[in-house]
């Protein structure tokens, strides 16, 4: 295809109805990509999700593990980790959509998406250490980046969407940097470095990567208002990466109840424009601002 449309969705945190089936469809999309962070492990929501019929892939977020990944979060767990397990329920009802360390060859489409580290919380610790050991097996940076870069080798075709929870690293370390972090201690970058090293190896091998795209930092900055985060950033290989992270995704605006989209057009494998768009109860775009123009 010479033009694939693209809808980044934003961090969700439980703000997804069949509306938003509609509104996708109204948009005419070729693909919709989820950053996750759907709820706090919220196993109806992503079930609904699953059934969107639209080509689709996701990756987990930090809070799509919330209960399970850090002592902290068992300890306020509403249900016996013994009896059930909600990240896996999470996880079967994506199936194969679910990209986190893994891949989806888009035939259709001639590209294919790899996820980057499921559950990220972001920044230059590895939190869920033990949690990432009992489920994939990773127990480092360098494992994780070796196991994105196989992910990477393995795929069907040579123009790949990187999808992650949280970005790489090296993209900036001011607060209001795309993942910088905005929060005391303030100016440090909070990226991922097993994304950023597993970005540069796959790049290295001559495969094309037109696009990066995550959330999890969210645009409205914790330490002023006055300004929001950096949302799109192109590197100096011609990536460009995009921070979906609207948040709230759904609001009223003049009273009228909307929810945004991050839509990306690719013309040739490479981004032409991004553009945030709200559309209203009637799926109409009511809003749209311009993020990036080729």
């Amino acid at each position: 295809m010479s033009e694939i449309k693209i809808a980044v969705v934003g961090d969700v945190h439980n703000q997804w109805d069949f509306d938003d089936h509609l509104a996708l469809h109204s948009l005419k999309v070729d693909l919709v990509l989820f950053v996750g962070d759907f709820g706090n492990e919220n196993r109806e929501l992503v079930s609904k999700i699953a059934s969107l019929d639209i080509p689709k892939a996701a990756v987990m977020g930090n809070h799509d593990a919330w209960f399970t990944a850090t002592e902290w979060g068992r300890k306020k767990s509403p249900y016996q980790h013994s009896e059930e397990d909600w990240v896996q329920d999470q996880l079967d009802s994506l199936g194969e959509c679910h990209v986190g360390y893994g891949k989806l060859d888009l035939d259709h489409l001639q590209v294919s998406v790899v996820g980057s580290r499921p559950f990220s919380w972001g920044g230059p610790k590895l939190v869920t250490e033990q949690f990432l050991a009992e489920r994939y097996g990773i127990n480092n940076f360098a494992e994780s980046c070796d196991r994105l870069v196989a992910e990477s080798n393995q795929t069907a075709y040579q123009n790949l969407i990187f999808l992650g929870h949280n970005g790489p690293s090296g993209l900036g370390d001011q607060a209001e940097d795309i993942v910088g972090r905005d929060w005391k201690p303030l100016h440090s970058d909070f990226g991922d470095p097993d994304f950023a090293e597993a970005i540069a190896k796959v790049r290295s091998t001559g495969k094309q990567i037109p696009l990066v795209t995550f959330g999890h930092m969210h645009h409205n900055l914790r330490h002023r208002k006055d300004i929001l985060r950096t949302r799109v950033t192109v590197c100096e290989h011609g990536t460009v990466y995009l921070n979906a992270a609207s948040v709230p995704r759904v609001k009223e605006i003049d009273g009228v109840k909307c929810r945004n989209f991050s839509v990306v057009t690719l013309v040739n494998y490479q981004v032409k424009d991004i553009t945030l768009v709200w559309l209203d109860g009637e799926h109409q775009i009511i809003s749209q601002e311009i993020l990036y123009l080729r």
